[in-house]
């Protein structure tokens, strides 16, 4: 279980989806959550207070044209961590389930701002990472034992969606 050239054979791959399978859905029961919010959105949108050091950052005209252009969206990430911050509000089921959990890509940016929102309430929130070259690595408002690193795309997308009762868009997403 430890050889990781055996693990990683071509002839594994199956396993290593199964198992990309299992272990959130089995850590996701544990944690007695029965549905979840999902938030998509832009990995690049800055909450406003980094938005406005941008601009004050830039050196180039380049640079300041697209920090202004983040600052005008900047606004999305108050409105996408208020959202989180209402859904974290709704009750357990009567079976005590919790429900609406919010969930995210685990990533910067609106991903961050859902689980921010969600951390501002004192709940739990899930981050569905996945390996990038160059990004990403979950957010510091993610629940530790509910974040996962995904290798898997379409199995990272399943898990978004399997426990989904609502799902919330914003740009980028």
């Amino acid at each position: 279980f430890q050889d990781m050239d055996f693990l990683l054979r071509e002839d594994l791959r199956a396993v290593r989806f199964q198992l990309e399978l299992l272990k959130p859905e089995l850590l996701l029961e544990e944690a007695n959550i029965a549905s979840t919010f999902v938030f998509y959105g832009s990995a690049r949108i800055p909450e406003p207070a980094k938005a406005a050091a941008l601009i004050a950052a830039a050196s180039t005209e380049h640079q300041k044209l697209v920090a202004e252009r983040l600052k005008a969206k900047s606004h999305y990430y108050e409105e996408c961590r208020k959202l989180a911050r209402i859904a974290s509000r709704v009750k357990p089921d009567a079976e005590g389930r919790r429900q609406f959990v919010v969930c995210s890509g685990g990533g910067p940016s609106i991903m961050e701002a859902a689980n921010r929102g969600a951390h501002d309430e004192g709940q739990d929130t899930i981050g569905l990472n996945i390996v990038l070259p160059h990004e990403q690595a979950p957010n510091e408002y993610v629940t530790p034992e509910l974040s996962f690193r995904f290798h898997y795309f379409p199995l990272r997308k399943m898990h978004f969606l399997v426990r989904a009762r609502a799902v919330a868009v914003f740009p980028g997403g």
